[in-house]
């Protein structure tokens, strides 16, 4: 009995679940319908709008080509009726003279018929008819002004249904990912003269497969690419991935996304580990700001507590020094820099692979660093002054100096100071260079061998910086780097 329930249950079940779908398909037919009806009459209405437009254009055509033929005829009627009255007047003319001569040889009178024949004469030199044109000054024809619109008329007999195009394929093959730029590039099966334009879809992902029913990164839309291929420039490369679609336009209907393609985008991303810095050092996010009051601020703030019942899990200095927005410390169970060492580590060890990344930083500044440290570098210890870090140090403390510092060894850097430094690094080369982020000139580079991973470090004294992640290594660089892998290296004695 229990069993046959069961049995029941599940089949009572099965049916409900079925009726649900039939009931959801039938809403879905019924919207359908409703979209179809709407959907018809205004493809209609636009046919109907097209015509109009069509014949409204030909009546035009027909109006303008009619006033020629009007203005062509009024114009020859003109010519021919002149001429025909001046020959006219001419012939009259000449008929009177004709009389008169007539007369004239009928005549007995000798001393009249000499003056008389003179002055007929005369008169006949003078005559119309004499000076007249008889050659037609135009034709009766208008030949010139006949039609014939057979190609037009097989044109508009080829009016039909702009077709959906169809779906484009993006190339891999053809696609690029360098310098923080994807150049995308895609074809249609076949050639189609209607394409009117393309729209290219991209999203961030950290996933190489299909797309999940619920992503972390929205679609971004690019429309109106005239060409079959799209470029996207200064992007940064915050995810492992980034998926593309691309559909073609006419100028009624978009056709299909083509099938999505994923591109790897490698580029090197950290933070700032909020809780390495030292407490004069100001974070937010990927920013640092010298503040003097710092150290100041937070024993007030733990004097406070001391004084109150609040809970330290909402005190002030808690909450500052546990932003919600801070991954968790790469160094942990070690205290933040003190003393004279005001540095900032990331929160990303490198131990593998070639890494890039860029710091802006205030040339006026008293002190500013930036470099890479080991994990064991010490809490007092200043970047670049013991054999745990490597880094390029501006000095503008009474003298300006720009110097590649490593093991409490310096040495004086010949190179304008610019506002941007990028740094790179080949972990496995045991290669760390320094460029000119604006011009990738070289302007340092120590050589070693990292025998365990290492970690971005930053120093600021009376100063700020910003730090730019999610950067490729550049194709600059990566030149730069080949072309000096084979020499040896100037900067060995700070190695």
């Amino acid at each position: 009995m229990g069993d046959q329930k069961e049995s029941l249950r599940k089949i009572t079940t099965t049916l409900a679940l079925k009726n649900e779908e039939i009931t959801n398909f039938i809403c879905c037919q019924k919207q359908s319908l409703e979209n179809l009806e709407g959907n018809s009459s205004r493809v209609q209405e636009d046919l109907e709008t097209e015509f109009s437009s069509l014949h409204s254009v030909l009546d035009d055509i027909k109006d303008s080509m009619v006033t020629r033929i009007k203005q062509e005829r009024a114009s020859r009627t003109y010519e021919l009726q002149s001429q025909l009255s001046a020959c006219s007047k001419a012939l009259e003319s000449s008929e009177e003279l004709l009389e008169v001569a007539n007369q004239t040889l009928c005549s007995s009178e000798a001393d009249d018929f000499t003056q008389a024949a003179k002055d007929i004469k005369d008169s006949v030199t003078m005559a119309p008819a004499f000076r007249l044109s008889l050659k037609a000054k135009t034709t009766d024809s208008m030949s010139h002004m006949m039609v014939d619109f057979t190609q037009e008329r097989e044109m508009l007999q080829a009016i039909k249904f702009l077709p959906v195009p169809a779906t484009p394929e993006i190339l891999v093959s053809e696609c690029q990912v360098c310098d923080n730029t994807v150049m995308v590039q895609w074809a249609l099966p076949e050639p189609d003269s209607k394409i009117d334009h393309y729209d290219l879809e991209y999203r961030r992902t950290n996933h190489e497969g299909p797309p999940r029913t619920r992503e972390d990164y929205p679609w971004m839309v690019v429309e109106g690419i005239r060409e079959t291929e799209y470029t996207l420039t200064g992007l940064r490369f915050d995810t492992h991935y980034m998926t593309f679609r691309v559909k073609a336009c006419n100028k009624a209907v978009a056709g299909e996304f083509s099938e999505l393609v994923t591109l790897e985008t490698h580029a090197f991303l950290f933070k700032l580990d909020a809780g390495s810095a030292h407490q004069n050092l100001k974070v937010e996010d990927l920013s640092v700001e010298w503040d003097s009051c710092g150290g100041k601020v937070i024993q007030d703030i733990r004097k406070d507590k001391n004084r109150t019942n609040q809970s330290p899990m909402h005190s002030p200095a808690r909450t500052a020094m546990n932003s919600p927005k801070r991954v968790p410390s790469a160094r942990v169970g070690r205290d933040r820099f003190t003393a004279e060492s005001y540095t900032v580590l990331g929160d990303t060890f490198i131990d593998a692979g070639q890494q890039y990344w860029e710091v802006r930083f205030d040339k006026e500044s008293k002190a500013f660093a930036v470099g890479l440290a080991l994990r064991n570098l010490g809490r007092f210890d200043q970047l670049g002054k013991s054999n745990a870090s490597w880094c390029i140090h501006l000095n503008n403390w009474l003298q300006q100096s720009l110097t590649a510092k490593h093991n409490n060894k310096a040495r004086t850097l010949d190179c304008p100071i610019p506002d941007r430094i990028g740094v790179y690094c080949n972990y496995e080369e045991g290669a760390l260079s320094f460029y000119n982020a604006r011009t990738k000139t070289l302007m340092h580079t120590f050589r070693t061998k990292f025998t365990q991973p290492v970690i971005p470090a930053f120093s600021v004294w009376n100063g700020s910086f910003s730090v730019q992640t999610g950067l490729q290594v550049p194709s600059a660089v990566q030149s730069s780097q080949r072309k000096n892998s084979g020499t040896s290296s100037s900067n060995t004695s700070l190695t």
